[in-house]
This record gives C-alpha cells, sequence and structure tokens, in this order.
C-alpha cells in the first residue's frame, strides 16, 4: 500500500512541476492585443569602410555570345537506320550454330545464338538467325516472336527486312495464321 501512494504521489508531483513549468511567467505563449508589443531586432550594419566587392553579373546581363552553328557530320547510320554489324565473335557463334543446326542440335544452336545476342543485342541477323534455331525446334511461338525483334532491328536494310518478313510469313503459315502469312508475304514484296 506504502509504494502505490508513494508512486501516486510522486506522479502527482511530476505533473505539478511540468504544469508549472508551462504556465509560468515565462511562457512562449503571448496573448494577441496584450502584453507588451515588442520589435524585431535590427540586423546588424557592416561598416561602409571596407573594400566593395565585385558586383557580381547575372547571366542575363552578360553580353550575348555569338551561337556557332556545327556543321553536320558525316557519321555512319545508326542501327536503327541500317542494323548493326556483326563483331567477329558474334560472327563465330552464328557461324557455330549453323553447323549445328545442319547436324540437328538445336539446343546447341541455340544456345550458341543466345550468346550472340548477348554480344550483339542490336544484330537483326542474329535475331532472324533465332528464330530459325526455334523452327527447327518447333517452338514457333519463340521463333516469331524473334522474328519481329528482328524486323525491329532491321531499320531500313531491305535485305534483312525482306529476309525477316519471308521468315515470319513462314512461321505464321506453320502456325495457321494464313492472313498473318499474307500480310507479310505482301510487306516482303513491298520491298
Amino acid at each position: 500500500m506504502k509504494v502505490s501512494v508513494l508512486t501516486r504521489a510522486g506522479a502527482l508531483g511530476a505533473f505539478l512541476a511540468l504544469a508549472g513549468c508551462a504556465s509560468g511567467p515565462g511562457s512562449i505563449y503571448v496573448p494577441i492585443g496584450g502584453g507588451e508589443q515588442t520589435r524585431a531586432p535590427e540586423p546588424p550594419r557592416t561598416s561602409t569602410s571596407e573594400p566593395e566587392e565585385e558586383p557580381v553579373w547575372r547571366k542575363s546581363e552578360q553580353p550575348e555570345e555569338p551561337t556557332v552553328v556545327e556543321e553536320p557530320r558525316d557519321t555512319a547510320p545508326s542501327y536503327q537506320d541500317s542494323g548493326e554489324r556483326l563483331s567477329p565473335a558474334a560472327q563465330s557463334l552464328v557461324n557455330e550454330a549453323d553447323n549445328l543446326l545442319a547436324q540437328g542440335n538445336t539446343s546447341g544452336a541455340i544456345s550458341r545464338l543466345e550468346r550472340a545476342q548477348r554480344i550483339a543485342p542490336r544484330s537483326a541477323e542474329v535475331y532472324f538467325k533465332l528464330s530459325e534455331a526455334y523452327v527447327a525446334a518447333g517452338q514457333l511461338g519463340s521463333a516469331e516472336q524473334f522474328t519481329l525483334k528482328g524486323l525491329s532491328l532491321a531499320g531500313d536494310n531491305a535485305r534483312l527486312q525482306r529476309a525477316g518478313w519471308l521468315l515470319l510469313a513462314d512461321i505464321r503459315r506453320a502456325r495457321g495464321n494464313v492472313a498473318g502469312a499474307d500480310q507479310a508475304e505482301a510487306r516482303a514484296a513491298a520491298l
């Protein structure tokens, strides 16, 4: 019982001490319109005896510099215009894949072509070869997707586009999509 009374008395004392701090004369609360009106202190003044610094010029105040117009450079077209050329390493992997496909090893050919794709990810030729390997493996859905990706990377290379559209026509016909195959053949003939 003594412990309970002491605990309550201690809690009451702490409450009263905090309440006294909050409402005492040193309170930060100043009622509106009552009490003394205080002014903000004046900012410190700098002496005028110090040497003046150079003025800071704004960009809009600076004189205009003549603009230089660069001549267009003769550069090779980007991959979007013509498709990426194969590096020797990627070409070697494509050649290995062709040999493996000729031997009937489609999984080996696909693995080589996937490595070539990592080396030359923007080469339409690699995607078309991957598509051919997936056709040989009987995975026509994947073959169609790789052909479409290759077509998106062929750019304005008519030879690659024609090959891609004809490949897509064959894949769609094998999947039973005759109308899609006819559309792809028409796109190839238009090139």
